[in-house]
């Protein structure tokens, strides 16, 4: 086969609180909204697409927000850190925006060369802010908090802890076609042969002693690698199980075609197709604004909204962090401020946008 992996597509994680990682990735990090839809196979459950301006694969990261989710264990056989990709020059800013909004951060050795940040989301989510010279061409969204000069640009990439990393290593220069480029100590760097695509990078960490992970509310559920199109996805498809592995047929996520396997250390991996993309059912500048769901469950979309957890409401546009419970109508209200257009708003039943606020300021039910 001739066909490489350029790089991954998108981070799958789980989250236990709706309302609050959407706070925290589009209100402090700055990523788009680019999706709200349901968990396919679980349809009482969100599922949560942040990225850039488009959502361009090798920039998503997606979450299963499922509520009072348990707290997941670090260890073997799981994805230890996400890692994005920005500017060398925007060390400092993201170091001094994590500060104030009083997320702990530690600015680590430098790894092969590049700056590291290290945080947590708030449900013990591992992130890393890696600065690199080579950033890949994304689209960072122009309505978010953060400057568009100090956005992300799209994964750097994803840290594997794995009890031998011998055999996934050979699945991924065998295989996937990518190199072995760099390795210090117990860290074994792998790149994909596109230099130019977000998250072309798989670190392979060496942990025998670890205990097993258990993945939950703060892993990482799995990792997505990009194929061209629905014709490479088969080719892959036929290639991984003539080595063997247990491959789940091609599975319809409306915005890409997904197959899954997992790789020898245990991690969950998917192929999924660059196209249809995020604008199949909504367009560009209405990305994320409606809950939007499979044809197969639109039937059942009364039963479903009444079991998706509570309703908030946010600003599509720079939304600030903090917020205020406002009372009407003997109902405690989340208050947002919308730095945009300097306007504070509520409102208990509504969708879409506020006759007297830009488009910019639509608002969502969640």
């Amino acid at each position: 086969m001739n066909s490489k992996i350029p790089g991954l597509h998108h981070v799958t994680a789980i989250a236990s609180d709706p309302q609050r990682n959407l706070d925290f990735y589009v209100g402090l990090l700055g990523l788009r909204f680019v999706k709200r839809t349901v968990n396919f196979d679980d349809p009482g459950t969100y599922h949560f697409y942040f990225g850039d301006r488009r959502g361009t694969p090798g920039t998503i990261l997606t979450f299963f927000p499922w509520p009072g989710a348990r707290r997941g264990i670090r260890g073997s056989g799981q994805i230890e850190a996400t890692a994005f990709s920005i500017s060398p020059d925007s060390v400092g800013y993201w170091l001094e925006r994590l500060k104030q909004q009083h997320v702990a951060a530690e600015r680590t050795a430098s790894r092969f060369g590049e700056e590291v940040i290290r945080f947590v989301d708030p449900d013990g989510l591992l992130l890393e802010l890696i600065a690199s010279n080579s950033l890949a061409p994304v689209e960072p969204w122009l309505d978010s908090s953060v400057p568009p000069e100090h956005a992300f640009r799209g994964f750097h990439s994803v840290s594997a802890a794995l009890e031998g990393y011998e055999k996934t290593a050979r699945l991924l220069t065998d295989t996937f076609g990518y190199r072995l480029v760099e390795e210090s100590g117990n860290r074994f760097r792998f790149a994909s042969r596109d230099e130019s695509a977000p998250g072309r990078i798989v670190d392979l960490l060496c942990v025998p002693d670890s205990g097993v992970g258990r993945v939950a509310a703060g892993s990482v559920h799995h990792i997505a690698f990009r194929a061209r199109d629905e014709q490479d996805q088969l080719q892959w498809r036929k290639q991984l199980v003539d080595l063997g592995y247990n491959v789940t047929p091609v599975i319809d996520r409306i915005y890409f075609h997904s197959i899954y396997f997992r790789e020898p250390g245990g991690v969950l991996f998917e192929i999924a197709t660059e196209p249809p993309g995020f604008t199949f059912d909504e367009t560009l500048e209405e990305l994320g604004t409606e809950l939007h769901l499979p044809p197969w469950l639109e039937s059942a979309r009364s039963q479903i909204e009444k079991i998706l957890p509570e309703r908030s409401y946010s600003c599509t546009a720079r939304v600030e962090m903090s917020a205020t419970s406002y009372r009407s109508d003997a109902n405690s209200i989340p208050m947002r401020l919308c730095l945009a257009h300097a306007e504070k708003f509520w409102k208990t039943e509504c969708r879409g946008s506020f006759a007297d606020l830009p488009k910019a300021c639509s608002i969502w039910r969640i």
